[in-house]
């Protein structure tokens, strides 16, 4: 059964959040795909996977690099079920949802205002659907996460 978790950014950027999530996948022994189209977005996930936290860089790469497969973090600009890294958890960094994502163990798909129409249609999408287990996470004013509808 695929698990996919609705993050709503309120507070926090993408680029703020995904670093303590892939953090917490990394600790597990996971692989993470991440991905988004806009090319100045994956640019600044990755100044963030190196910088936000100095002490605890996160080590990641680009799909097209020669080190793709052995990267534990993977930067796209698209989805593709067949990772190079072997990702079985991926991250919607741009709030879009694609069908495709069904085809890993989990994801995160993260969002902001802007996109809580197209994630609001998602949830009812995939709540119907008995293959999937969804799960909805909104962030407080101290940046904290709890789980809500």
């Amino acid at each position: 059964m695929a698990r996919v978790d609705f993050y709503r950014l309120t507070r926090d950027p993408v680029e703020r959040v995904l670093p303590a999530i892939a953090t917490r996948i990394l600790d597990a022994g996971d692989r993470l795909l991440i991905v988004a189209a806009p090319a100045m977005q994956r640019q600044a996930i990755d100044e963030a996977l190196w910088t936000l936290t100095p002490a605890s860089f996160l080590p990641h790469g680009a799909a097209g690099s020669p080190d793709e497969a052995i990267e534990p973090i993977l930067i796209s600009g698209t989805l593709d079920p067949a990772t190079p890294n072997r990702a079985r958890l991926v991250a919607l960094a741009d709030g879009e949802w694609r069908d495709e994502a069904l085809g890993f163990d989990r994801t995160f798909l993260l969002f902001d205002n802007s996109r809580i129409d197209d994630a609001r249609a998602t949830w009812r999408k995939l709540s119907a659907a008995a293959e999937v287990e969804t799960h909805f996470w909104k962030q407080d004013d101290r940046g904290r996460w709890s789980k809500g509808p």
